[in-house]
Protein backbone atom coordinates (compact mmCIF):
# COMPACT_ATOMS: atom_id res chain seq x y z
CA UNK A 1 0.00 0.00 0.00
CA UNK A 2 0.97 3.68 -0.40
CA UNK A 3 3.03 5.11 2.29
CA UNK A 4 1.77 8.91 3.92
CA UNK A 5 4.31 10.62 1.63
CA UNK A 6 3.01 8.74 -1.58
CA UNK A 7 -0.77 9.92 -0.30
CA UNK A 8 0.32 13.60 0.37
CA UNK A 9 1.37 13.47 -3.23
CA UNK A 10 -1.00 12.05 -5.10
CA UNK A 11 -3.66 14.45 -2.79
CA UNK A 12 -1.23 17.87 -4.30
CA UNK A 13 -1.41 16.31 -7.93
CA UNK A 14 -5.08 15.96 -8.11
CA UNK A 15 -4.53 12.23 -9.10
CA UNK A 16 -6.52 10.62 -6.12
CA UNK A 17 -9.36 12.76 -7.62
CA UNK A 18 -9.59 11.01 -10.99
CA UNK A 19 -9.27 7.57 -9.58
CA UNK A 20 -9.11 4.81 -12.15
CA UNK A 21 -8.87 1.77 -11.94
CA UNK A 22 -8.03 0.58 -15.29
CA UNK A 23 -4.81 2.68 -15.13
CA UNK A 24 -1.77 1.19 -14.74
CA UNK A 25 -0.25 3.22 -11.72
CA UNK A 26 -3.27 3.92 -10.16
CA UNK A 27 -3.24 3.26 -6.40
CA UNK A 28 -7.13 1.57 -6.33
CA UNK A 29 -5.30 -1.37 -8.14
CA UNK A 30 -3.44 -1.81 -4.77
CA UNK A 31 -6.80 -1.72 -2.62
CA UNK A 32 -8.43 -4.24 -5.27
CA UNK A 33 -5.44 -6.86 -4.73
CA UNK A 34 -6.13 -6.79 -0.84
CA UNK A 35 -9.89 -7.56 -1.74
CA UNK A 36 -9.09 -10.40 -3.70
CA UNK A 37 -7.01 -11.71 -1.73
CA UNK A 38 -8.88 -14.90 -0.51
CA UNK A 39 -7.19 -14.61 3.36
CA UNK A 40 -7.95 -10.87 3.72
CA UNK A 41 -11.57 -11.67 2.63
CA UNK A 42 -11.85 -14.66 5.12
CA UNK A 43 -10.10 -13.02 8.21
CA UNK A 44 -12.69 -9.59 7.47
CA UNK A 45 -15.38 -11.73 7.33
CA UNK A 46 -14.63 -13.67 10.61
CA UNK A 47 -13.54 -10.30 12.70
CA UNK A 48 -17.40 -9.60 11.78
CA UNK A 49 -19.15 -10.52 14.82
CA UNK A 50 -16.18 -10.18 17.51
CA UNK A 51 -12.74 -9.74 18.36
CA UNK A 52 -10.57 -12.59 17.56
CA UNK A 53 -7.06 -13.87 19.07
CA UNK A 54 -4.29 -14.96 16.11
CA UNK A 55 -4.80 -18.57 17.30
CA UNK A 56 -8.44 -18.67 17.30
CA UNK A 57 -7.55 -16.86 13.84
CA UNK A 58 -5.64 -19.80 12.81
CA UNK A 59 -7.88 -22.49 14.06
CA UNK A 60 -11.31 -21.10 12.24
CA UNK A 61 -9.45 -20.45 8.59
CA UNK A 62 -7.79 -23.79 7.27
CA UNK A 63 -5.35 -24.23 5.68
CA UNK A 64 -3.34 -20.56 6.36
CA UNK A 65 -0.19 -21.07 7.40
CA UNK A 66 1.01 -18.74 11.23
CA UNK A 67 3.25 -16.75 8.94
CA UNK A 68 0.70 -15.77 6.06
CA UNK A 69 -2.18 -15.10 8.71
CA UNK A 70 0.84 -12.84 10.59
CA UNK A 71 1.54 -11.17 6.95
CA UNK A 72 -2.29 -10.53 6.26
CA UNK A 73 -3.03 -9.53 9.51
CA UNK A 74 0.07 -6.41 9.56
CA UNK A 75 -1.49 -5.33 6.39
CA UNK A 76 -5.19 -5.22 7.30
CA UNK A 77 -3.54 -3.25 10.14
CA UNK A 78 -2.00 -1.17 7.62
CA UNK A 79 -4.88 -0.35 5.84
CA UNK A 80 -6.97 0.85 8.79
CA UNK A 81 -9.54 -2.09 8.56
CA UNK A 82 -8.49 -3.83 11.73
CA UNK A 83 -7.06 -2.77 14.65
CA UNK A 84 -4.47 -5.07 17.32
CA UNK A 85 -4.82 -4.65 20.55
CA UNK A 86 -2.54 -6.15 23.03
CA UNK A 87 -3.46 -6.97 26.42
CA UNK A 88 -1.10 -7.24 29.14
CA UNK A 89 -1.55 -10.61 30.68
CA UNK A 90 1.33 -13.62 30.91
CA UNK A 91 1.88 -14.92 28.16
CA UNK A 92 0.85 -11.28 26.17
CA UNK A 93 -2.37 -11.69 24.45
CA UNK A 94 -3.39 -10.31 21.00
CA UNK A 95 -6.26 -9.94 19.68
CA UNK A 96 -7.91 -8.80 16.69
CA UNK A 97 -11.33 -6.60 15.55
CA UNK A 98 -12.70 -4.71 12.59
CA UNK A 99 -12.27 -1.60 12.62
CA UNK A 100 -15.40 0.65 10.76
CA UNK A 101 -13.66 0.82 7.56
CA UNK A 102 -12.69 -2.49 7.50
CA UNK A 103 -16.70 -3.61 8.31
CA UNK A 104 -17.75 -1.58 5.32
CA UNK A 105 -15.05 -3.54 3.45
CA UNK A 106 -16.75 -6.49 4.84
CA UNK A 107 -20.24 -5.90 4.45
CA UNK A 108 -19.15 -5.50 0.75
CA UNK A 109 -17.44 -8.55 0.15
CA UNK A 110 -20.02 -10.90 2.14
CA UNK A 111 -22.12 -10.79 -0.94
CA UNK A 112 -19.65 -12.41 -2.98
CA UNK A 113 -19.24 -15.12 -0.21
CA UNK A 114 -22.81 -15.75 -0.19
CA UNK A 115 -22.50 -16.11 -4.15
CA UNK A 116 -19.45 -18.53 -4.33
CA UNK A 117 -21.53 -20.98 -1.84
CA UNK A 118 -24.76 -20.47 -3.63
CA UNK A 119 -23.55 -21.52 -6.76
CA UNK A 120 -20.82 -23.57 -5.84
CA UNK A 121 -22.14 -27.06 -8.13
CA UNK A 122 -22.84 -24.88 -11.03
CA UNK A 123 -19.31 -23.83 -11.31
CA UNK A 124 -17.86 -26.92 -10.91
CA UNK A 125 -20.16 -28.70 -12.99
CA UNK A 126 -18.97 -26.21 -15.60
CA UNK A 127 -15.33 -26.75 -14.84
CA UNK A 128 -15.81 -30.66 -15.12
CA UNK A 129 -17.43 -29.88 -18.49
CA UNK A 130 -14.96 -27.59 -19.89
CA UNK A 131 -12.22 -30.03 -18.64
CA UNK A 132 -14.36 -33.19 -20.71
CA UNK A 133 -14.34 -31.14 -24.03
CA UNK A 134 -10.80 -29.57 -23.69
CA UNK A 135 -9.54 -33.28 -22.89
CA UNK A 136 -11.47 -34.31 -26.14
CA UNK A 137 -9.61 -31.71 -28.51
CA UNK A 138 -5.99 -31.99 -27.23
Amino acid sequence: MLDENQLDRLRRSNRMKSANAYSADCPTRQILDRIGDKWAVLILLLLRDEPLRFNQLRRAVEGISQKMLSQVLKSLERDGLVRRRVIPTVPVTVEYSLLPLGATLAAAVDPLREWAERNLKEVLAAQRRYDTQHKAAA
